[in-house]
């Protein structure tokens, strides 16, 4: 019924930037609240940033000041801007949409197949 799609993972050096999306797709009425997790080999899944429908947002004590959760309600699509990154910062990037389905008004959570994130030093 929904489908959340990640794009703009790869890999780039110390010091730089990516921007990821997050696209929702389907049977959607509304989107309450979109984040990004990452989860890097052999530790926990981590909540990175999260962004609510009135664009209230937290961040990981790790990445604030470095990364900028955003989304466009228009496009159901929601982003990561990943400033100064670090290798510390290499990990699986997932994104997770609270979506209210219009055949049923009920809120679930979906969550996409997840994009690489690669940072060099």
């Amino acid at each position: 019924q929904v489908q959340v799609v990640e794009s703009g993972g790869g890999l780039v050096q110390a010091g730089g930037s990516l921007r990821l999306s997050c696209a929702a797709s389907g049977s959607i009425f509304s989107i309450n609240a979109m984040g990004w997790y990452r989860q890097a080999p052999g530790k926990q899944r981590e909540l990175v940033a999260f962004i609510t429908s009135g664009g209230s947002t937290t961040y990981a004590d790790s990445v604030k000041g470095r990364f900028t959760i955003s989304r466009d309600n228009a496009k159901n699509t929601g982003y990561l801007q990943m400033n100064s990154l670090r290798p510390e910062d290499t990990a699986v990037y997932s994104c997770t949409a609270w979506a209210v389905i219009i055949t049923t008004k009920k809120e679930s959570r979906y969550w996409g197949q997840g994009t690489q994130v690669t940072v060099s030093s």
